[in-house]
């Protein structure tokens, strides 16, 4: 059987509805069992709650700027490998989204309030890196992951020591993203110009320091 074939506005349609699903908490996962699972949950104080809380916020809206940066490469992806490639990351992903989630509300907290405005300056980056070719898309993907395992590495050494379920979260959605960055690089990614991945770092800090309070 033929593989169906979509067209363009059925691709914008697929992408309002991937969208709603990702800013509504209900992005599709693989089902992989969350890694906190099993994990003491350690009472924390005032402090420490509200800090673990701010740090799984920012990860939270990553996940929601992965999962649009994905979904626009794949409505304007030019092969159909790489579009599958980002949809069966952006999958991926959503296990991410759904830990994060879990958390918050384990912390009694919230998601970014500025979550839709997270996605939709993804989107249309992702939109882009499509456009301007396959490779150079995934040349972005790879530093995407690179900048994001940096940045999880730290929120490791931040979180307070206590917050094992945290922890166990972030170090496997980094072993998740390291993956991510490798397939991208073996596909073919091409190398980023230097000031784009500067351009890339200031943003992504931008949405950090926002996130962490908002």
């Amino acid at each position: 059987m033929n593989e169906r074939q979509y067209r363009f506005f059925d691709k914008i349609c697929l992408g309002i509805d991937q969208a709603m699903r990702a800013l509504m908490d209900n992005a599709k996962t693989s089902g992989v069992q969350n890694p906190a699972k099993g994990v003491e949950d350690i009472v924390l104080n005032d402090e420490q709650r509200k800090h673990s809380a701010a740090l799984m916020r920012i990860n939270h809206a990553g996940e929601i700027c992965a999962q649009a940066l994905y979904h626009g490469q794949g409505v304007v992806s030019r092969s159909p490998e790489t579009q599958a490639k980002m949809q069966q990351a952006a999958i991926e992903e959503g296990d991410h989204l759904a830990w994060c989630k879990k958390r918050l509300d384990e912390l009694d907290s919230h998601t970014s309030y500025l979550n839709p405005l997270w996605y939709v300056g993804s989107f249309c980056i992702g939109m882009v890196a499509g456009m301007i070719g396959d490779k150079w898309s995934l040349g972005f993907v790879a530093e995407t992951e690179r900048q994001v395992i940096k940045h999880l590495k730290g929120h490791l050494h931040l979180l307070p020591q206590q917050d094992q379920r945290s922890y166990t979260i972030l170090e496997r959605m980094e072993k998740d993203e390291a993956k991510h960055r490798d397939e991208a690089i073996a596909a073919g990614a091409h190398e980023l110009p230097e000031m784009i991945k500067k351009t890339m770092a200031i943003t992504s800090k931008v949405m950090v320091k926002t996130a962490y309070w908002v």
